[in-house]
């Protein structure tokens, strides 16, 4: 049973979990959504997957949060710190869940939000990342992007057409083109973020999460499909790779042949083992 419920009040924005409780001192699963950022809603959530995670015992709090470019990128990541404040301390007004054992998971930009949560002050007891990434200033942001200037080039004229004046947490797939455009032309981080990356570059570096990991960085398990071409399979061995250095316990699945988002193939066979996997991970951490 779902349960929708305003975690935050951003001025005239109100932002919303859609909150799956499982029962009394049940561990907790916040999600976050796809989208660069730019697009998407909780509602891409897949049905499978809530009620995959909630029959293996686990509550949900699926999360919107603040989109760019209309809200400036520290009030985005302002927003994910309130939601995991918001499920430790006002939730369980409602919910009698296990807020000591709560895991993030997130997919593509959702992934980094969730990576990025492990170097902040609370911090959770796992990390998923599916298909997500944990360098910001790469080349494969930072350059046009071969897959996408495959496609009719969007100009910037164009791309902002998309995009409105008013906060909003639901981003409708036409804001797609406004990614397309910051993708074909190697400007995602100044227009997602507002910085340059020269000038800007050690403010930045705090919200790259591979310049930041430590040795209390949370248990993270990273899947992956080592033919995707919109984030590179690369960042999740990059990031697999700094864990084990830096000796924090740290999982790689990676699907084969698979490209993005090749969770919503929820009936693969490939897909299945690996979220049999993602829940023996998160029981090992969590319980």
């Amino acid at each position: 049973m779902k349960d929708t419920r305003i975690y935050k009040q951003a001025g005239n924005c109100p932002i919303s979990a859609d909150v799956y409780y499982q029962g009394t001192a049940s561990p907790v699963i916040i999600y976050i959504h796809s989208g660069a950022l730019i697009f998407g809603t909780r509602e891409w959530l897949p049905a499978e997957q809530i009620e995959y995670f909630v029959n293996s015992g686990f509550s949900i709090v699926n999360i919107d949060y603040r989109l760019a470019p209309e809200t400036k990128f520290e009030l985005i990541i302002e927003d994910i710190k309130d939601a995991i404040k918001w499920v430790k301390n006002k939730a369980t007004e409602w919910y009698d869940f296990d807020t000591d054992n709560i895991a993030i998971m997130g997919s593509s930009a959702g992934g980094y939000l969730s990576l990025l949560t492990g170097t902040m002050d609370i911090k959770p007891k796992a990390i998923v990342s599916l298909y997500g990434y944990g360098d910001i200033l790469g080349g494969w942001y930072a350059q046009p992007s071969e897959f996408y200037c495959k496609k009719p080039i969007i100009n910037r004229e164009e791309a902002i057409k998309y995009i409105g004046k008013n906060e909003i947490t639901n981003g409708e797939w036409n804001r797609f083109n406004f990614y397309i455009y910051c993708r074909q032309h190697g400007v995602w981080v100044q227009e997602v973020t507002k910085m340059d990356p020269v000038k800007d570059l050690n403010l930045l570096k705090k919200y790259n999460v591979i310049d930041n990991i430590g040795k209390d960085y949370p248990p993270a398990m990273f899947l992956h499909g080592n033919q995707d071409t919109d984030v590179p399979y690369e960042q999740s061995v990059m990031m697999h790779e700094k864990l084990k250095e830096a000796g924090v316990v740290t999982e790689l699945i990676t699907i084969e042949n698979a490209d993005h988002v090749f969770d919503q193939n929820f009936n693969d066979m490939q897909v299945q083992k690996a979220f049999s996997d993602i829940v023996k991970f998160l029981k090992k951490y969590l319980i």
